[in-house]
């Protein structure tokens, strides 16, 4: 007797075909798919962040275009939003398709962690104002071992980072539910997408160059003109930092588009270092070849749900 997980979770570098193997298995399993991208929430922000909507066809889709651009989304919106796409789509007799390359949004959800709501913390603000982002590292080692930098990659993120830590030390039951030693995982199937380094590489390159010729610079500059501050599209890293340099008149056409394409080769080892990361810390996930044929494709995820 087949009985399905919970959730079916599809995840790899970017530019691995995620999105097409997730519309797949959501197609042939009567699924829905749940983003678990921590940028394709925002609304406008498209080209830059490959929502790719065309590929969803008539499959049903979450968490795309729920923020507007500008905000600060974050974890705990993240989890929240995650749980009430999950329970309506159960409800519905679906399979929920949980399919993104943000690690940590993907693991969050499904350790099953709850997070307190943390409040902006002025006083603490204040007190680390005169501090530089490198100082603002070391405040936040004092609080938690650095898996990744991604709570450091600016001073707002390093912040917020300490702004939460000193919560969580100040409030130990909350913190407590937020330990994921303590939570109860989502029962779940984990799809990574393999694909080689070299293969990768070409098609980060490849896609780069089909986004600068989709618009990409051209949406950012509307993003901007309609209202959105520089260094709100500047946080959000990637496409929408380099392009923003360029187009504050910051950065030259080719030196933006050079360093930005370095940026995301080094964000793709990054994720692989994340999901590799997962499986030490007690996540299976079954990697199947980029290239795989669909019907295998298939084949084997139905196989991996029947084991």
């Amino acid at each position: 007797m087949n009985i399905r997980p919970e959730v079916v979770a599809v995840v790899g570098p970017t530019a691995c075909g995620k999105t097409r193997r997730a519309v797949q298995i959501a197609t042939a399993l009567d699924g829905e798919i749940i983003s678990g991208d921590s940028r394709q929430v925002y609304r406008g922000m498209d080209i830059g962040t490959g929502k790719d909507l065309v590929e969803y066809g008539d499959i049903p889709f979450h968490l795309i275009d729920i923020a507007d651009a500008g905000e600060k989304y974050n974890l705990h919106r993240f989890l929240h939003d995650f749980r009430n796409a999950k329970d309506d789509v159960v409800a519905r007799g679906k399979l929920p398709v949980l399919c993104g390359g943000t690690g940590m949004y993907v693991e969050a959800a499904l350790s099953g962690l709850v997070l307190p709501e943390v409040e902006r913390n002025d006083q603490l603000r204040e007190s680390l104002s005169g501090k530089t982002l490198e100082e603002l590292t070391q405040i936040l080692r004092g609080y938690k071992d650095l898996h990744n930098t991604t709570d450091v990659d600016t001073r707002d993120r390093a912040l917020r980072a300490i702004e939460i830590c000193r919560y969580y030390a100040e409030h130990p039951d909350e913190a407590a539910n937020a330990d994921r030693t303590m939570a109860k995982p989502v029962d779940s199937l984990v799809i990574g997408i393999d694909i080689p380094r070299d293969e990768r590489r070409r098609k980060i390159s490849s896609r780069l160059d089909a986004r600068l010729e989709e618009g990409l610079i051209n949406e950012v500059r509307c993003l901007i003109e309609s209202g959105v501050k520089p260094e709100d599209l500047i946080y959000y890293g990637l496409e929408y930092k380099f392009v923003t340099l360029h187009v504050i008149g910051q950065l030259g056409l080719t030196e933006m588009k050079r360093q930005l394409e370095i940026a995301i080769h080094q964000f793709a080892k990054r994720q692989m270092t994340w999901f590799r990361g997962m499986e030490r810390r007690g996540f299976s996930i079954h990697w199947l070849p980029y290239d795989m044929d669909d019907d295998d494709f298939i084949t084997s995820v139905r196989k991996l749900l029947n084991q």
